[in-house]
């Protein structure tokens, strides 16, 4: 099952130790995969499935499940204590204004919150995840990310989300790309960490694919489309493309990767739309509320307004 990932490991701490970068492995990784694909190819598969497939998900008990996704999210430069224990009494209250529907999956907010959240959170089945390793734009030395994610762990947080080196990427230095997510991925232990795309600034499907590619050999166990602070959000593009790696990745390796749009989630049709592509491509065996996130701070009111069928603005 892990071979092709033990190998891809092996050269990455072989080069690390030796100081010496050979690019080939990490195209041989890449070559087991189909990079070959086109943005035509992508928005013609994306309009089929919304086409035929979408009205069947448009519905209650697909929205009660889109509302157990939710990562309820602030990432603000204004984000206050009060705020964030807001939000979390709101998260610890929610069973008993409406005991009939789930609550969200976990609470993000930046690093230096997470002892907040722990301390204050009363409920089980919500994760504390935090934005770490330098977000939004990653740039900085490997030593302060890996510092930051420590402390976040330490402090409390049950996940971890980091951004994708994107100038790195773009420079074509893999090794540096690949040597960053997994030592924080060593730094996170049994702590479940995502890897940020930044698809808006990627742009192409064959970049899209090919950082999923990267992210999950290097120890991804989430990849994630966007920060929702540069380049845009989540796209039914995206989504897609993602989805093809991470179902090409699990068969290939066995291991089963999860996802999570985040960014620019304005309705409760643009989530049905991703759960949709999320199920067609991926099918039942992904389909928990482990495995599918959504990244939103507005769509919490949204699900619950269409639910009870009245504007709510609960969270």
């Amino acid at each position: 099952m892990g071979s092709i990932k033990e190998q891809f490991s092996n050269d990455i701490h072989k080069q690390k130790n030796t100081g010496k970068v050979d690019s080939s492995k990490y195209e041989q990784a890449l070559s087991l995969y189909d990079l070959n694909i086109t943005d035509d190819e992508v928005k013609n598969a994306v309009r089929k499935i919304i086409e035929e497939k979408v009205s069947e998900n448009n519905n209650k008990e697909v929205k009660k499940f889109l509302l157990s996704t939710v990562e309820y999210t602030t990432l603000s430069v204004s984000d206050t204590e009060e705020k964030v224990l807001k939000m979390v009494e709101n998260v610890n209250k929610f069973e008993e204004e409406y005991p009939n529907l789930p609550n969200v999956r976990t609470i993000v907010t930046y690093p230096n919150f997470a002892k907040l959240v722990a301390n204050s959170l009363e409920i089980d089945g919500v994760d504390i995840t935090v934005v770490s390793g330098a977000f939004p734009s990653s740039q900085s030395f490997l030593e302060v990310k890996t510092v930051e994610t420590a402390l976040a762990i330490k402090d409390g947080a049950t996940n971890v989300d980091i951004v994708l080196p994107v100038g790195k990427f773009f420079s074509e230095d893999y090794e540096s790309v690949c040597d960053t997510i997994s030592e924080l991925k060593e730094v996170c232990g049994d702590v479940d960490m995502k890897v940020i795309l930044e698809t808006g600034v990627l742009k192409t499907a064959k970049n899209i694919k090919t950082a999923a590619l990267l992210s999950m050999y290097s120890g991804a166990q989430f990849i994630k489309t966007s920060t929702g602070k540069e380049g845009g959000g989540a796209t039914a593009e995206a989504v897609y493309v993602m989805c093809q790696a991470i179902k090409e990745y699990y068969n290939k390796t066995g291991i089963q990767i999860g996802l999570k749009p985040a960014g620019g989630i304005n309705s409760v049709m643009d989530a049905v739309i991703y759960y949709t592509i999320f199920k067609e491509v991926l099918g039942e065996k992904w389909l928990s509320n482990y495995y599918f996130r959504l990244g939103t701070s507005r769509l919490p009111n949204l699900i619950l307004s269409e639910l009870l069928e009245k504007e709510i603005k609960y969270f």
